[in-house]
């Protein structure tokens, strides 16, 4: 039962495409399939193994269903299943689920279980597994791939195949015929060496899809969009990619659901402004739900594009960004002080990673003679940021990618002191010039975090982390932003 209706999400076909390892392809791949069954009038449910906002970013833009991220390390199996079923149910009922993995098939958290990893996830939720081999140079070796992940784990479950990277027919057929004959797991796709498969990169990831569309525009990035399901349509078997779907097992659906309003209907609605542009738009949609269902109304704002802040009683900021679109940032003066003001009479703001970067004085883009920024093109320069929080924002100095487990030190706007979560960080760029009486909310046992293995950085009632937190795995995450919302909603009314 979810919201007082019963689901059906877990008898609805889905698959999911893995790999052997990262740069297999995987991604396009997957955004031509889910193109191709849209433009075939299937109502397709993307999710995204792992913790990324950038894939799911194309997703979203392709399937016109918000993609959601299944994560085993931070979630238990009732939390997946949880957002499984509440993506699937999420207005009209979807007609496919399609999983995207990470990286290789395996790779998880440790490296004697499968926590973490794709393969968790595909027997958490009972998913046939489509592997794509980036067959470059190889042909009857694909045989002894497919043989070694089958075996590795005989619970997962790998139903087809597809090659990517094919230089030429007689490559193709090689391969395909050492698979089928040695495996007896057909090959269902064959994806030829082509250009228009590649999508621009970025420093942690692709370029997220709305930044995409500005860089190409509607028209450009729609035909970059189309030639990829294009080659997909020529290239996979769609229909038998649809009966391996079809053929995952009914699953049970979640015992007490998150996704269920907590909200007093007598209770005050807040208004909380969600930052969201081509800076900042890393968000998990879980996150949104959840706001809304903790009684919160959402107005979205662009701290680039607008002039002034919006009628609201607090900030979620999160991350992206902020360092491409710096001097942008910077020129929105209004925006800027709005902001600080904001902070200074005590509104709730809550920024995450490139919202931090934003909330501090300033960013540098390199530091002279230390290195630069991932693009060497990039000036070395500093724009003034807008300053509720203290720091200088440095860029390209350290490369953090990692889960991390955290303590509240403090009540804060995050919850009551000695809550606990489980998050993860990933930034190029460390804070300097922090004073010596800063305050920080977040003690972490596992991670970076800010400065000496402390995070949330606070100042009054506006705090900003490195962490990234997911709403189903920190669960009063939702409600401890709405009460502060709410809270300072009422104190501006009160006589």
């Amino acid at each position: 039962m979810l919201n007082g209706k019963q689901s059906t999400a877990g008898n609805i076909p889905r698959i999911l495409i893995s790999a052997d390892r990262s740069s297999s392809g995987k991604t396009t791949i997957s955004m031509g399939l889910m193109a191709a069954l849209v433009s075939r009038g299937y109502k397709v449910q993307p999710f995204k193994v792992a913790l990324d906002y950038i894939d799911p970013s194309y997703h979203t833009e392709i399937t016109g269903r918000f993609c959601r991220n299944l994560d085993g390390y931070l979630m238990d199996e009732n939390g997946i299943l949880d957002v499984y079923t509440h993506a699937c149910d999420a207005g009209e009922k979807a007609d496919i689920a399609i999983i995207e993995g990470v990286r290789g098939l395996y790779e998880g958290f440790d490296s004697l279980s499968d926590l973490g990893s794709t393969a968790q996830i595909a027997k958490i939720l009972n998913c046939p597994v489509i592997f794509v081999i980036n067959a470059r140079s190889i042909t009857r070796s694909s045989a002894a791939l497919i043989n070694g992940y089958r075996n590795f784990d005989p619970d997962v479950e790998i139903a087809g195949v597809i090659l990517n990277n094919i230089g030429s027919r007689r490559h193709a057929e090689k391969a395909k015929e050492a698979i089928e004959h040695y495996t007896g797991v057909p090959v269902i796709g064959i994806v030829p060496r082509d250009p228009a498969m590649q999508i621009s990169m970025r420093h942690l990831g692709l370029m997220p899809a709305l930044e995409g569309r500005r860089r190409l525009g509607d028209g450009g990035f729609e035909d970059r969009l189309h030639g990829i399901e294009e080659i997909i349509n020529k290239g996979i078997d769609v229909d038998r990619f649809m009966e391996i779907a079809k053929s995952a097992k009914p699953l049970k659906t979640p015992d007490n659901s998150v996704f269920t309003s907590v909200s007093d209907p007598g209770a005050t609605r807040p208004k909380i402004g969600v930052a969201l542009d081509e800076a900042f738009n890393f968000y998990y949609r879980d996150n949104i739900d959840l706001l809304n269902l903790a009684g919160a109304e959402i107005v979205y704002f662009s701290p680039v594009k607008d002039h002034s802040l919006p009628e609201v009683d607090g900030l979620y900021i999160g991350g992206g960004y902020p360092e491409l679109f710096a001097a942008e940032l910077e020129a929105n003066e209004s925006m800027r002080q709005d902001i600080k003001k904001a902070s200074a009479a005590g509104m709730p703001i809550y920024a995450e990673c490139g919202g931090l970067m934003y909330l501090t004085e300033k960013i540098s883009t390199g530091v002279p003679g230390k290195g630069t920024y991932h693009d060497a093109s990039m000036p070395e320069s500093t724009y003034s940021m807008v300053g509720a929080l203290p720091g200088h924002t440095i860029m390209g100095q350290t490369r953090v990618v990692s889960y991390n487990i955290g303590t509240l030190n403090q009540d804060c706007l995050l919850g009551k002191k000695g809550n606990s979560f489980k998050g993860h960080e990933f930034h190029h760029s460390e804070i300097w010039e922090i004073p010596e009486d800063a305050e920080f909310a977040i003690t972490l046992s596992r991670g970076t975090g800010i400065k000496n293995g402390m995070d949330g950085l606070i100042s009054g009632n506006t705090l900003g982390s490195y962490a990234h937190l997911h709403g189903v795995a920190y669960r009063e995450l939702a409600s401890s932003l709405v009460d502060a919302a709410r809270n300072f909603r009422e104190s501006r009314v009160l006589p």
